[in-house]
């Protein structure tokens, strides 16, 4: 038993969104699927997602620059917390696509560190952090 090790929780890859279709447009999706142009009605949707994301990317682009927010995957561990805190500093996170808080990050040493959080796509936090910074999130 000494050799039984805790696996941490896989966090998803993926957010998952439910859209709603008229049957016409379902219709022509299935007809593509059905035609081999895509393995099923997900890679069509993905696909047309970033067609569409591709053609405003300048936009996206001057409006990241714009709002000063990070573009992508952005973790926040304990020690860049705890380093910002005994700096005196407060973070405001700003990120366009995953932001995470690690998992060892107390409650306290989130209110202590972190003044605000915005976040366009997906925040992975524990529920307790979340919690706690709940007035801080928008």
């Amino acid at each position: 038993m000494s050799n039984i090790r805790q696996l941490r929780d896989k966090q998803p890859e993926n957010e998952k969104i439910t859209i709603n279709l008229g049957f016409v447009d379902l219709g022509r999706i299935d007809l593509l699927v059905q035609e081999g142009f895509y393995s099923n009605r997900s890679d069509f949707i993905r696909t047309a997602i970033r067609n569409q994301i591709d053609s405003h990317a300048e936009v996206v682009s001057r409006s990241v620059e714009r709002h000063t927010m990070e573009l992508g995957l952005r973790d926040y561990s304990r020690a860049d917390l705890e380093a910002l805190r005994d700096a005196g500093e407060m973070l405001h996170v700003k990120v366009v696509g995953l932001a995470r808080i690690a998992a060892d990050v107390t409650p306290e040493l989130a209110l202590q560190s972190i003044g605000s959080i915005t976040v366009l796509g997906a925040l992975q936090a524990s529920a307790e952090i979340k919690k706690a910074l709940a007035d801080r999130i928008s």
